[in-house]
């Protein structure tokens, strides 16, 4: 998907000005280069059919809302949830939802793990993440979102072997599945840049969720 004349578009005018405020839950180097990274490569996952198709969707770990917000403006008849629990953050998400003007996203601002043991199990279409941890790990995150067959689109930078071969072990316990791994559409700022698409394959075993925390600090697969 192209990112030319996003910058155009009025509700990204809006987080442009927004992503360089104060309030801004990212670095004034980062915001710097809002335009031309961060919304171009949300953007980039509007490739993934199944993303573009999606219902519900969750970004996990939301943060600045990237792609979160990206993907609400785009995607007005989908129903997006971003899922953060850091309440700075929820303020902000909150405040550009508002000035956006988006009527299909809302906040959850609460850790994905309490959000996926209550209203938001097997809820999603597809879940999205940015830049919120190691792929066992997301997955392992996503999967009770997920309704079977729905799809975990991950943003990540260069390929890691050793990420990948830790997904591969922890699989078949999170029931997830690779589809694909595609470098992104060129553009600028893009180098070694990849999204990596997962299907849910079945139902959510009954470990999952675990407690708050676990699947960052013991993730499936590590051993």
């Amino acid at each position: 998907m192209s990112p030319a004349g996003a910058g155009e578009e009025p509700a990204f005018a809006i987080l442009l000005e927004l992503l360089g405020t104060p309030a801004a839950p990212i670095s004034a180097a980062s915001a710097g280069r809002a335009r031309e990274v961060h919304i171009a490569d949300s953007l980039s996952g509007l490739e993934i059919g199944q993303l573009r198709a999606a219902a519900r969707i969750a970004d996990l770990g939301s943060g600045a809302g990237l792609p979160g917000l990206v993907l609400a403006a785009k995607l007005p008849d989908a129903r997006i949830d971003l899922i953060e629990s850091a309440r700075r953050k929820c303020d902000f998400l909150g405040a550009a939802i508002a000035r956006m003007g988006l009527r299909n996203t809302t906040v959850v601002c609460e850790r994905s793990e309490s959000w996926a043991g209550g209203g938001g199990r097997e809820a999603y279409d597809a879940v999205t993440a940015r830049a919120v941890g190691r792929l066992a790990t997301i997955a392992e995150l996503a999967s009770p979102l997920l309704r079977r067959g729905g799809v975990l689109v991950v943003w990540k930078g260069a390929r890691s072997d050793e990420e990948e071969r830790e997904l591969e072990r922890a699989s078949a316990r999170l029931a997830v599945e690779v589809v694909e791994v595609r470098p992104v559409e060129p553009y600028r700022g893009s180098r070694k840049r990849h999204i990596h698409l997962l299907r849910k394959n079945g139902p959510t075993p009954n470990e999952l969720p675990r407690r708050p925390g676990m699947a960052a600090k013991r993730p499936f697969g590590s051993e």
